[in-house]
């Protein structure tokens, strides 16, 4: 019978670096930490104390708040997608902290539940650009993963004056209504609570779902009370048109009523409590979580403070994974790549990972050549991991840090072009779940190759150190000026003048393109889903493990013992 068997990795920091190298790189990521950590305190105040005061003068709880009732005692809520329209401002100078909705993973009765909340402290929680992309984005978590989905409801409807920004374009508003209509073609479960205004798209938005619960002071209405009074003349309320009395008892559009806020999400636990068990106990083949020997907390020293030094990824490894335990194969082919099966949480879970270190030169024994750059062995090793990962039901951990492809004649005569293809046709055509981890630099080709976010991993993330681009501004401001540049890229000209305006042309490009790659400009974009800290990196990681186990008889999970990865390891083992 094949088994699986993990050997340790990892070794202690003190043995892996010096306490100064140590110091030295936890202060350059402690600085490179802060911006995401305020960022997340203002998200999380929305439009500030004025506004947390008038819902809770309106006998209403925030967002925050609702889901904190919502959540098992003594789990943590997940954010994904904090930083969507992060330092843009709108007209009139005004800002919608995580564009006015607080999207999340949150444990309910031991089951992971996609939340989508409104943020009524912000414009009463309507939606601004790019809101109705992150609703959807978390909608499509969901339905890879077939989480419950709850919906804790509280929209105004469009920002106005924004809209045409956010209405007419193929992931605009109506978008999430198709959504709503996938995710129950599906199957995946859906629990809309509705707390209050619940105007035009926010009333279309909880109609599709298997329960709609109302509060007493909620309305859900396709036109509000004053857009009918001005075209009707008529004297009414959006609460006497489309309150519980209506939907609740008459138009059946809602299914039950509450008399408060902490009632309601009451009753939406106990839903959720009634849906199928959670299979990760189940997938856990008699295994239990162990945390690693070494902390996740290291991580803020195992990192150099100059990205262009490389780091121990095994290390690395050996902070994230159960018991610090790891088999790794293929390991002495593609050195540049590190392929491998581990526990997080319990459950198996596949890594591909850069090394950053120097290798051997298969051609050539006494050189060496960077890590960090798919070769043609690292490729064709990673595309046979990732096919194997596909076959097994293991979901597959991106851990990328990745300069990108090898260049020049040699590489062309490998046929890089066809094996990176035929990478990009294998993470193209998998069904699997791939988690995605930018770790530091995520440049080039080899960002798409390595499950970058345009080859749909089921989550992407981003950590304070994350550059993401094509390649780093020095390079770029170069190749932008190159005519003026000589072979070893110095200026030519003798002239001063002209000197100066190629230097100082030089270094705008390099400025702006190196604030381009900040994490959370991208995030801001919706380029990547999350920006997490290092420390909690394991913490994320197993809960979208565990999310991937969550349900059952969607995708294929095999036994351990009927892996295809036995049969690698038998066929490249020394």
């Amino acid at each position: 019978m094949a088994r699986v068997l993990l050997q340790s990795i990892g070794s202690p920091l003190e043995e892996i670096m010096t306490a100064k190298a140590a110091k030295a790189n936890r202060t350059a990521m402690a600085g490179s930490a802060a911006p995401v950590v305020d960022g997340r305190v203002f998200v999380k105040g929305g439009w500030g104390e004025e506004y947390v005061a008038r819902v809770h003068k309106k006998g209403k709880l925030t967002a925050w708040e609702r889901i904190e009732r919502l959540k098992d005692p003594g789990s943590n809520v997940l954010p994904v997608s904090t930083f969507v329209n992060h330092g843009v401002e709108f007209e009139g100078g005004k800002q919608c902290p995580g564009a006015g909705v607080v999207t999340c993973f949150v444990k309910v009765h031991e089951r992971w539940t996609v939340v989508i909340a409104n943020d009524n402290t912000v414009a009463s929680g309507a939606w601004w650009p790019l809101t109705p992309e992150k609703i959807e984005r978390a909608q499509e978590i969901a339905r890879r993963l077939r989480l419950p989905v709850v919906y804790l409801v509280d929209c105004s409807g469009l920002f106005l004056p924004e809209q045409s920004r956010s209405f007419p374009g193929p992931v605009g508003a109506g978008h999430i209504f198709k959504m709503n209509s996938l995710l129950s073609a599906e199957h995946v479960p859906q629990i809309a609570g509705v707390f209050g205004d619940c105007i035009a798209g926010g009333g279309y938005m909880p109609i599709i779902s298997d329960r709609v619960y109302m509060t007493e002071q909620a309305y859900m209405v396709i036109a509000g009370a004053a857009l009918i009074k001005g075209a009707k003349s008529q004297k009414i309320t959006s609460l006497m048109i489309g309150g519980p009395d209506i939907h609740v008892h008459l138009s059946n559009c809602a299914d039950f009523r509450g008399p408060d806020d902490e009632t309601v999400l009451d009753m939406i636990r106990r839903d959720v409590s009634l849906l199928p068990s959670t299979a990760i106990e189940y997938y856990k083949y008699g295994g239990d979580t162990a945390e690693p020997l070494y902390p996740p907390d290291d991580l803020d020293s195992l990192f150099p403070a100059d990205y262009r030094m490389p780091y121990d990824t095994r290390q690395l490894i050996a902070r994230l994974v159960d018991s610090s335990l790891f088999w790794e194969l293929m390991s002495h082919r593609g050195e540049e790549m590190i392929t491998g099966v581990a526990r997080v949480g319990g459950l198996y879970a596949g890594f591909i990972a850069n090394n950053q270190f120097l290798i051997d030169h298969p051609d050539l024994p006494d050189q060496k050549r960077p890590g960090a750059i798919l070769y043609k062995e690292g490729i064709a090793k990673i595309s046979q991991f990732s096919r194997a990962c596909e076959s097994d039901g293991i979901p597959i951990i991106w851990l990328q840090d990745i300069s990108g492809f090898d260049i020049g004649a040699e590489a062309e005569k490998e046929g890089l072009l066809g094996y990176g293809s035929n990478l990009i046709y294998t993470n193209s055509t998998n069904h699997v779940p791939m988690i995605t981890v930018l770790l530091r630099k995520a440049s080039g080709a080899g960002y798409y190759a390595m499950a970058g976010a345009p080859y749909d991993p089921v989550i992407q993330l981003s950590t304070p150190i994350t550059r993401l681009a094509v390649m780093e501004g020095r390079t770029l401001a170069i190749g932008a000026y190159r005519t003026r540049l000589d072979d070893n890229f110095e200026i030519i000209s003798d002239d001063p003048e002209e000197r100066a305006k190629v230097e100082g042309g030089m270094k705008k490009v390099e400025d702006r393109i190196t604030a381009d790659m900040n994490p959370l400009h991208s995030a801001a974009l919706m380029d990547t889903d999350e920006v997490v800290l290092m420390g909690e990196l394991r913490e994320y990681l197993r809960a979208m493990v565990e999310m991937c186990y969550q349900g059952t008889g969607y995708r294929r999970v095999k036994n351990p013992r009927i892996w295809s990865m036995h049969d690698i390891a038998v066929l490249t083992e020394d």
